[in-house]
């Protein structure tokens, strides 16, 4: 397939972020959706991170997502923080109104223009063997699959944000923490423990079981 006829990445885009971004807004309406169709939408959000180094090649399973940009990263993160600090020990309740703030902030339609789209971020909770090799060797690639025929991967540079070590208020620790409690019960007292990784996209490629599928090299717009 030459560079003329490769095609975009618009297919990962719309799998990664519009699919999941439409099962919040559904859950936030209280749509009725099939427990399959939940638990399948956390294919995207849970992808293998493939890192080398002092730890030996590995793989592990982390929760990831995209983040706002950075001109709009500290207006969502107030708006989680003033969720998060209404915490009231009531997490039905917590649950609920966080939905509400991830559509306002992100998820709805209308917000999608604050998303950055060259970047993931997860939180680094083990300290283990990703965390060993990340501190030595910044490569590292994505590998999403969703059963039984979508799979993406995508290899870029994986960056820490470690609160503890630098000594210094780490924006990008404090928001993906955030992103984590505004839905989940808060603490956060653990907030200096889990650093942040911020996965910055080079290529992406469709692994998936189709024709122009099995690890073809996709456009990458961004």
């Amino acid at each position: 397939m030459t560079e003329k006829t490769m095609k975009t990445a618009e297919s990962f885009f719309k799998w990664a972020f519009i699919t999941r971004a439409n099962t919040v807004m559904k859950l936030y309406e209280e749509e009725e959706m099939s427990k399959e169709k939940v638990f399948l939408s956390f294919c995207s959000h849970n992808p293998g991170i493939i890192t080398n180094g002092p730890a030996g090649l590995n793989a592990s399973i982390k929760g990831i997502g995209f983040i706002p940009k950075d001109e709009y990263l500290e207006e969502v993160l107030e708006a989680y923080m003033n969720h998060i600090d209404s915490y009231d020990g009531d997490d039905k309740a917590h649950s609920r109104n966080g939905l509400k703030v991830l559509v306002e902030q992100i998820y709805h339609p209308d917000m999608h223009y604050r998303v950055d789209f060259t970047k993931m971020a997860s939180l680094e909770m083990a300290k283990k063997h990703t965390w060993e090799n990340a501190k030595v060797n910044p490569e590292a690639t994505l590998l999403f699959y969703q059963p039984p025929m979508v799979s993406y991967e995508l290899r870029g540079q994986l960056a820490i944000f470690d609160e503890a070590e630098s000594g210094k208020r780490e924006v990008y620790q404090q928001f993906v923490n955030a992103q984590h409690d505004v839905y989940h019960r808060p603490d956060k007292s653990r907030w200096l423990r889990y650093p942040a990784y911020v996965f910055t996209i080079e290529e992406i490629f469709d692994n998936c079981v189709s024709r122009d599928g099995f690890g073809t090299k996709m456009i990458y717009p961004y």
